[in-house]
C-alpha cells in the first residue's frame, strides 16, 4: 500500500483545513486508517483513527474539532480540521494498518503534509 497525503498549508487560528490520504492498491478497504502528527521537538502522536468498519477514535486535544472519515470507493481517508489552533501546527502523517492472515500488523506511512496555524 502506498499512501499520498495532501491538503496541508498555512491557515489562521480558527480556520479549517481538510487533509486527504490517497491509497494505492486494493487493500484499502481492509485497512484501519489513522492520522498522526509530529510537532518540532516533539514525538509523533496519534490524532485520529478509523477502523475498516468506520469506528472512530480521537485524541483528547482534537475532540470536537477534527473529524476523520474514509471513502472506500475512492481509496481515500480524510481529516477535516476545524477551529484550528497554533498548537495544531505539525507535520501530519497518514497511516494504514493491515492485519495479515497470520494476525501480524503491517503499517504503511504517507510522506507527511505540513500544517501551520498562525495566531
Amino acid at each position: 500500500v502506498q499512501l499520498q497525503a495532501s491538503g496541508g498549508g498555512l491557515v489562521q487560528a480558527g480556520g479549517s483545513l481538510r487533509l486527504s490520504c490517497a491509497a494505492s492498491g486494493t487493500a484499502f478497504a481492509y485497512a484501519a486508517m489513522a492520522w498522526y502528527r509530529q510537532a518540532p521537538g516533539k514525538e509523533r502522536e496519534l490524532v485520529a483513527s478509523i477502523t475498516k468498519g468506520g469506528s472512530t477514535n480521537y485524541a483528547d486535544s482534537v475532540k470536537g474539532r477534527f473529524t476523520i472519515s474514509r471513502d472506500n470507493a475512492k481509496n481515500t481517508a480524510y481529516l477535516q480540521m476545524n477551529s484550528l489552533k497554533p498548537e495544531d501546527t505539525a507535520v501530519y502523517y497518514c497511516n494504514a494498518r493491515i492485519i495479515s492472515s497470520t494476525f501480524v500488523p503491517h503499517d504503511y506511512w504517507g510522506q507527511g503534509t505540513l500544517v501551520t496555524v498562525s495566531s
